[in-house]
């Protein structure tokens, strides 16, 4: 509401699906916490399946991300560690069964393939006529 998007509407994100169904959006906007060179993107838990969501109901996908997170070092999100969490915070609460299996990333990365821009201060980066994100010279063009 402070950046005067029109409408805006916060939800849980296991309800995008539903939500875009009945009431429909312009937009899907998300935060991240690293954009890589080719344009994938670390974000928490849950970012990639909404970009999912957004691609298949014709809905533009957005990353809102500071510029400082534009990482031209790392290729591709195939280069991100992805940081597991320790399975008690599930398990501890959910009432699952002694021994039963948990897996808690808490991030995943959204290909490129799924993101319409990357917003930032500096600017929005769009893809090219090649269909591609140039993160590299975004950055070098605005450093």
């Amino acid at each position: 509401m402070t950046e005067n998007m029109p409408n805006p509407c916060l939800i849980c994100d296991s309800m995008a699906a539903s939500y875009i169904r009945a009431k429909g959006a312009d937009a899907c906007v998300v935060g991240a916490d690293r954009v890589c060179a080719n344009g994938d993107t670390a974000n928490k838990i849950g970012t990639f399946q909404l970009s999912i969501i957004a691609k298949e109901m014709g809905v533009d996908f957005f990353v809102a991300s500071p510029f400082t997170t534009l990482d031209v070092d790392l290729e591709s999100g195939d280069m991100i560690e992805i940081e597991e969490r320790p399975p008690g915070e599930m398990l501890d609460s959910s009432g699952a069964p002694k021994g039963m299996s948990c897996w808690n990333p808490a991030f995943d990365v959204t290909p490129a393939d799924y993101i319409t821009g990357i917003i930032t201060e500096k600017g929005v980066l769009r893809k090219g006529a090649d269909g591609k994100f140039d993160v590299k010279g975004f950055v070098a063009k605005h450093s």
